[in-house]
Formats: structure tokens, sequence, C-alpha cells
């Protein structure tokens, strides 16, 4: 019998599961946060790392992507779909400088512009080391019930590796940019877009994501 996931809560149980068997012991799984209900774009990373702050253990807030760190809220502002002001503040304070509080507010504003960000992978990982495939399809049906739960226009997902493995096709962003890639979930369509992973190495090729998903939202909108 197969088990079925109604809910993003439901699913938290399987993502521990993971977290313990392949992420770092001293750290919890990062697992989803925004629009939950038919997003505009729900955004693809690969797996969060420590420098999430809410990775620790110690946190009681949102276990959501990139809580506590910078660069990846620049794209976010510069494609639109993050208002200056909270955009200002995160840029003006440390990682270790986000509450709660901050963070709920940042995540508000992420809802505001029907966005939904999550990772392939949410095993924490204490650095940015890279991960098999074989780590990551052990969550690929899960990323796919997500897709059925919140239902989003548009699916963008970042770099070549998160790319060919959800897609199930080897994938160069550098041969694909712009293109869309329908895909069949369970009976339903789901319209996808790879772009250049954006952090990291990445980010030498930020211009090229910010670019690409400009020309997403003005397909969508």
């Amino acid at each position: 019998m197969i088990k079925t996931y109604n809910t993003l809560e439901d699913l938290k149980i399987e993502y521990d599961k993971l977290q313990r068997k392949y992420g770092a012991k001293e750290l919890d799984s990062i697992y989803n946060g925004g629009c939950s209900e038919n997003p505009d774009i729900c955004f693809v990373f690969m797996n969060p790392t420590g420098r999430n702050v809410a990775s620790s253990k110690e946190w009681v807030g949102p276990k959501s992507p990139w809580i506590g760190t910078k660069n990846i809220w620049t794209l976010f502002y510069k494609v639109g779909l993050l208002d200056k002001d909270i955009y200002e503040e995160v840029r003006s304070i440390k990682g270790s400088d986000w509450t709660v509080e901050f963070a709920e507010s940042v995540y508000a504003n992420v809802r505001k512009h029907k966005v939904f960000i999550t990772n392939l992978g949410k095993c924490t990982q204490i650095d940015a080391r890279p991960l098999p495939d074989s780590v990551f399809l052990q969550y690929k049906k899960f990323l796919e019930c997500e897709f059925e739960i919140i239902k989003p226009k548009v699916i963008i997902l970042f770099g070549n590796q998160v790319s060919s493995i959800v897609l199930e096709k080897k994938i160069s962003v550098s041969e694909t940019r712009k293109q869309k890639f329908v895909k069949e979930i369970n009976g339903n369509s789901y319209d996808f877009y790879s772009v250049y992973y954006p952090i990291g190495n990445g980010i030498f090729n930020i211009d090229k994501s910010i670019e690409d998903i400009k020309w997403i939202i003005k397909t969508i909108r």
C-alpha cells in the first residue's frame, strides 16, 4: 500500500528520517516555506547547509530555506519577488541576528509575492559539500508530493543536478535556458524551467539566473 501525504506537515516525518540518515546529526532538516496554495512560482534548490540558522536544534521558528543568509535574497529582490524594506533589513543584519519574528516577516513577504521555496534534498549538511544523485533520489517522490499539495503555476529548478533528477533526463542549463519542460506527475501536468544555480560557485551566473527568472515571470503573468 502506497502511503499518501495530504499536507506539507505530513512530509516532515519523512524528511526527519532522511536527515538522520544523510544529514549532520547535530542539525535539523530544513523543509520549505512561502505560499503553499497555488503559488505562481515554486523554486527548487539543492540542499541546505548549517549556514541556515533555522537548522539549529535550538531554533523554534520556521524551518525554511535560506534563513540567516544574504545572497539569495538579492536574487529574489532583483526579480521583483521581495519588497525593498525587507531586502534592506536582510542586507543590514548578520545571519546570527535573525530572530524568529524576522524570519516570519521575511516569509510573510515571500507569501505575499505568491512564491514557494523548497529544496530537492532536505538533509542539512555542515557545509556545501556535494551530495550524490543517490541521496537526492531518496527525496524525489516527496518533492513531487509537495508539487501535488501546493499546485504551483510554474516550477523553477536550480542547476544541472537538480534539473536532471527532477526531470529524469540529462539537463545542461546552458543549453536549455528559457525552455519549458512539461512533466506529468500522477495525472497532473507541471511546467518546469531550469536556471543557473546562483549561490556559492554559481554566484558568477546570478545575472543569468535573474534574466531568465524575469523572463519566466513575464510568461505567467
